[in-house]
């Protein structure tokens, strides 16, 4: 979007900061009064009037001021979010304090959220760190009497077993299809989760055990990342959000962080970079711009880090679209970096 002409920034502006102290409409005369802005509530007036055809504010009631509609929180977070202020430099204090108190990493993911919850007043979600999958260097088959093991191994010290059904007929087959699989995977040095194998070009008398195997092999890699362990907490403190003061509004939000919390983050942040030392990028999911309907009355704020073995994961805030924003972001860069520092 073009930038506004600077009456308008302070005008969203200072209705945003309004918004997210009182969560009350907001006219022109209290915003002149509040924040001294140089100019009459006329001018003012108008302003607001220019940014509500913008899509920018909105008014939800026809004698009631104004608020920001979430193209306008859009707007205000991509070019006019202030630097963090004390909060925010506050929060970087704690967990840098925090970060010193704790060896294991489980202890310090959990007690991380729970402080972040806390500092902030949000939803709180930190991803234990998860290795990029692992590719599949070679297989075995042994056949056991109506069973056929698959043993995928991905590494010196990293291997995976699948249990199949084995039809009759097939267990003479089963030495040709494992050089055959084999001999591809040594050409590609190696696949992800055995993907870009060329069954097409499997020799006809293995098709039976073959599409077995391919079948497997496919269900194997594409089997959901919801497994990927997250630490959430906060979720209590959204019930004091007016937002979030009907209980309906509230269900598909606790819906999805209890039974597929992974999906809360939106997709992952791609950084370009490999190094460890890299700073997290960031990523601001606004209503209805992230992929869950169940997140369309929120904001997700969230930073990816990234460990010294290539491992990522992330950390995100959530909570209404009426947050202050200049804070949860620098909270969970704060808290990206210090996973990253101490796992680095």
């Amino acid at each position: 979007m073009e930038p506004l002409p600077r009456r308008q920034q302070e005008v969203l502006q200072a209705t945003v900061r309004h918004y997210v102290d009182t969560v009350e409409p907001v006219g022109s005369q209290a915003l002149v009064k509040r924040f001294g802005l140089p100019a009459s509530p006329a001018t003012v007036r108008s302003a607001m009037g220019a940014l509500e055809q913008r899509g920018l504010l909105t008014q939800p009631h026809t004698s009631a001021g104004r608020i920001p509609s979430q193209q306008g929180y859009r707007l205000y977070v991509d070019q006019l979010l202030p630097p963090p202020g004390a909060a925010a430099l506050q929060i970087d204090r704690d967990l840098v304090g925090l970060g010193l108190q704790w060896a294991a990493l489980d202890d310090l993911i959990q007690h991380l959220a729970r402080r972040l919850a806390d500092l902030t007043g949000l939803l709180t979600m930190i991803s234990r760190p998860q290795s990029p999958q692992a590719l599949l260097q070679e297989l075995r088959l042994t056949a056991s009497r109506d069973r056929l093991l698959v043993f995928l191994v991905q590494g010196p010290a990293l291997s995976t077993t699948l249990n199949l059904h084995l039809p009759g007929g097939l267990e003479p087959e089963l030495p040709i299809l494992e050089r055959w699989v084999n001999g591809q995977l040594r050409q590609a040095s190696g696949l992800a989760g055995g993907a870009g194998i060329a069954w097409e070009r499997l020799p006809a008398e293995l098709r039976i055990s073959g599409g077995l195997l391919q079948q497997a092999l496919e269900n194997h890699a594409g089997r959901c990342p919801g497994s990927a362990e997250v630490v959430a907490a906060g979720l209590g403190g959204l019930l004091a959000q007016p937002e979030f003061s009907r209980t309906a509004s509230l269900l598909p939000l606790v819906q999805l962080v209890e039974s597929r919390p992974v999906e809360v983050f939106g997709p992952q942040i791609d950084t370009g970079l490999s190094e460890a030392i890299a700073l997290p990028r960031q990523a601001v999911w606004i209503g209805s711009e992230h992929p869950q309907r169940a997140l369309d009355q929120c904001a997700v704020v969230q930073a990816d880090y990234r460990c010294a073995n290539g491992s990522r994961g992330q950390v995100a805030l959530v909570g209404p679209m009426r947050m202050a924003y200049a804070t949860a972001r620098a909270a969970v860069q704060s808290a990206a970096l210090l996973l990253q520092r101490l796992l680095g």
